[in-house]
Formats: C-alpha cells, structure tokens, sequence
C-alpha cells in the first residue's frame, strides 16, 4: 500500500525532526518542505512549532497563497502548537504578525500569576461528540503541552484544556485540524490522533 506524503513545512521554528518520526510512525510518508512549491502533490500539510509567534514571520504570501490554495482544493492541514496559533487570526504576543484566520479569535498569554510556560501532562476535556482527530481516544486522557500563550475556545474547538482558564487543546473545521499539544510527544494518545490525520490525508489522496 502506497504510503500518503505529507508534507511538514520548514519555516525556521523547529520540532521538525521529531513531528516526521511521529508521522511515520502513525503510516505516512512524511517530507520536509522548505518553500511553498514543495506543498504541490502532498496528501496533506502539517505546520509545526515551537517558540515565539513572531516566527511565523517566515511563512509569507507565497506560503500562505499555496497553504490556503491547498486547503481550498481539499488537501487536510494540521497545526501543532505554534502551528495551531497560526491558523487563528494572531496572537498577542506578536501582535502585527497576522494568523491565517481559518479559526475566530486572537492567542493571549496565560499569564495571571500562573507558572509559565505551562509544560507537562494535562487533560483533554472534549467539547462535542463528533470529532475526527479524537477518533478512539478516551474521555479525558492526557497529552502533553509545553506553551506559554493559547488560542481561546471559539467555533472549532472540538476539545479544551486548562490552566488557570480553559484553552483551546484541539480544533477542527472540515479538512483544517490544529492542536496545543504535541501529539509526537505524547505517547499512545498522540499516535492515534496522528493516525486519525493520516486516515484523513489517506481519503483525501
């Protein structure tokens, strides 16, 4: 069986090495893309991410032109913590770098004299029944988050974490996922919301 690519797009922010080990081991062929013509052909798109907002400075017209284009015509993108901040309309911590918009609403730090950045295991309090990543994963089990700000819980929040308030853990609009956490982190939970996002990539080929 042909294995679906995925691409995992390089914009300077990091986590790439692990992110490609954890989707090949959820069954994808995962490559690195380092400009936006190595998106043409994937079965879907991941945006990793580790660090500040400003980072996503890199991904610029050309990137957002092709990611946006792709999405349109069908191919699944997911973002992983950073990556998820992108895909809401910005974040506070850099506030004239402009998310891509695809989810309402603006990252804030989490502040409010609580221990920052917020690293370690927490749990996914899930917010609606339907869900594809969350495809067999149980009622609050745990993931692990390392992240000092987070995007709030608005349309497409499929499950919530907190600390302090609630956050947004993982999001979904039709073929754009997101999450807080770091799936390739952590363990059985994050390998089968992997595989869930390979299954997609796999039915969108």
């Amino acid at each position: 069986m042909n294995l679906p690519v995925i691409a995992v797009v390089d914009y300077g922010a990091g986590n790439l090495t692990s992110v490609v080990k954890g989707l090949e081991a959820a069954g994808a062929t995962a490559r690195i893309a380092t400009g936006p013509d190595a998106l043409a052909g994937a079965a879907a798109i991941v945006v990793p991410g580790v660090g500040h907002f400003d980072a996503t400075r890199a991904l610029d017209d050309a990137w957002r032109t092709a990611i946006i284009d792709a999405t349109r015509h069908g191919v699944p993108l997911l973002g992983i913590c950073l990556g998820l901040h992108w895909l809401f309309e910005g974040s506070d911590e850099a506030p004239d770098v402009p998310g891509l918009g695809l989810f309402t609403g603006r990252c804030a730090h989490l502040g409010n004299g609580l221990k920052v950045p917020h690293v370690g295991w927490n749990n996914l309090e899930r917010l609606t029944e339907r869900s594809v990543l969350l495809e067999q994963i149980e009622p609050g089990a745990y993931a692990y988050f390392t992240h000092s700000y987070a995007a709030p819980v608005t349309a497409g929040v499929v499950a919530a974490s907190a600390h302090g308030g609630r956050f947004a853990a993982v999001a979904e609009r039709r073929n754009v996922f997101g999450v807080q956490f770091h799936p390739e982190k952590s363990g059985r939970t994050g390998l089968q919301i992997l595989q869930n996002f390979v299954a997609v990539a796999r039915e969108a080929r």
